[in-house]
């Protein structure tokens, strides 16, 4: 179970079942195990054995018999739910006698030869990713605040644009939060039995954190949007269009959780609501997810053409080529950062990659608010202006001293 417990951590997604929306191999075979299960029995219950004489269709722990006349033999293959496990799949006999059904043969364990440690190398791997993320998301809390902190707390740093880069770091905060809180409601113990987990605390973890992975993905929608606004210059420094876009960024993404709360709560409250994979009512999250990477893409689509026509030779000015060059390296950092992506993994089926997606959400992920602080914050030059100025006047006032400023960052960010 380790290798459950350290995958639906990091949400298998919380989206990672928002993104990929499935569960761990090990809860994805219990489920089709129990499914499985149900028809074969709903079948025997509601068919009956229409064969007056022969044997009964029945489930024998493993796989469903279907019925069958006396003397005759059924030939039935490895069960599908266990391929992942398997190393070889053979088929497996009964004979339906007049005593009934004899044992199967050859034995299970000798016709579907499972692989040989999975288990162990499974929970090494999702250990080792475990870590990563930890050091990732934990990476991303320490930075982003201390952004936070410096953006707020200098008075000549306070503006329109600023104040949609604190939203954003905020979103990445919450977001990392929420991991780390899943995890220690879910799998404190390893004890517990996590693929049907369901308890009120778990519900309400997994609802956080979705709603944070939500406002982080359309937060990244406002970004875009303000870039586009400001390459095109038709953004005025109104505060109406900064509350349009809170109510983008935080409003839309809890009208949509509140939605599949009810959702679940009067047409499916099963287990802890992170198995997502064949519910119908997971898209009601998904939808606004996918609809925002892909807008959010066809911006930064928009974003290159319109540097590419500004930057043109012929047409650029003298007095702003500057600006443009500066603004054209930093969007173009910034581009993988913006879910570029998701726009590769999310839209390929389910089980393609699954090793990919879990090493880019997980791990690469985990790190992505630890590098948009350090675009958006540590290496703007507007910031490091401000605090080498507050440096300056309090080397002055405490020694008289007057220090030796450095030169402007070669990374700066300019929005």
């Amino acid at each position: 179970m380790k290798g459950t417990a350290v995958c639906g951590a990091a949400f298998a997604f919380c989206m990672v079942a928002a993104i990929l929306g499935s569960p761990h191999p090990e809860c994805d075979y219990l489920t089709q195990f129990e499914r499985e299960k149900r028809k074969c029995e709903k079948q025997s219950l509601e068919y009956g054995n229409l064969t007056k004489q022969g044997c009964n269709q029945t489930w024998d722990t493993i796989v469903c018999w279907p019925e069958a006349n006396t003397g005759e033999t059924v030939s039935i293959s490895c069960p599908s739910y266990l391929s992942h496990l398997l190393k070889s799949q053979g088929i497996i006999y009964r004979n339906c006698t007049v005593n009934g059904w004899s044992n199967p043969y050859p034995p299970y364990y000798v016709a579907c030869v499972a692989k040989d440690d999975i288990a162990d190398e499974e929970g090494s791997y999702f250990a080792t990713m475990k870590t990563i993320y930890s050091i990732g998301y934990g990476t991303s809390i320490v930075s982003l605040t201390i952004a936070v902190a410096i953006l707020l707390t200098f008075r000549r740093l306070h503006c329109a644009r600023n104040y949609i880069h604190v939203q954003l770091f905020i979103t990445f905060i919450l977001k990392s939060v929420s991991v780390f809180i899943k995890d220690a409601i879910l799998f404190s113990s390893e004890d517990t039995d996590h693929c049907s987990f369901s308890t009120v605390a778990c519900k309400v973890s997994m609802v956080f954190c979705n709603y944070c992975v939500m406002t982080n993905f359309f937060w990244l929608l406002v970004e875009a949007l303000y870039l586009n606004s400001l390459l095109l210059s038709s953004f005025h420094q109104d505060r109406k269009f900064f509350w349009w876009f809170v109510l983008l960024g935080w409003g839309f993404p809890k009208f949509f959780i509140v939605v599949w709360i009810i959702s679940r709560l009067y047409f499916e409250d099963t287990d802890c609501w992170d198995i997502n994979e064949t519910s119908e009512y997971w898209w009601i999250i998904k939808g606004p997810i996918v609809t925002s990477i892909a807008v959010n893409f066809i911006l930064f689509l928009n974003i290159i053409r319109i540097l590419i026509q500004k930057l043109d030779p012929r047409l650029i000015q003298f007095n702003n080529s500057s600006q443009y060059r500066r603004l054209a390296k930093s969007t173009l950092l910034l581009i993988p950062l913006f879910g570029t992506h998701y726009m590769v993994f999310n839209f390929l089926p389910q089980h393609v990659s699954e090793s990919a997606r879990l090493f880019m959400e997980l791990c690469l992920g985990s790190f992505q608010g630890f590098l948009v602080a350090v675009l958006y914050c540590f290496l703007n030059q507007e910031v490091q202006s401000e605090i080498q100025r507050k440096w300056i006047g309090w080397q002055v006032n405490s020694y008289g001293i007057v220090p030796v400023v450095a030169k402007d960052s070669q990374a700066d960010t300019p929005f």
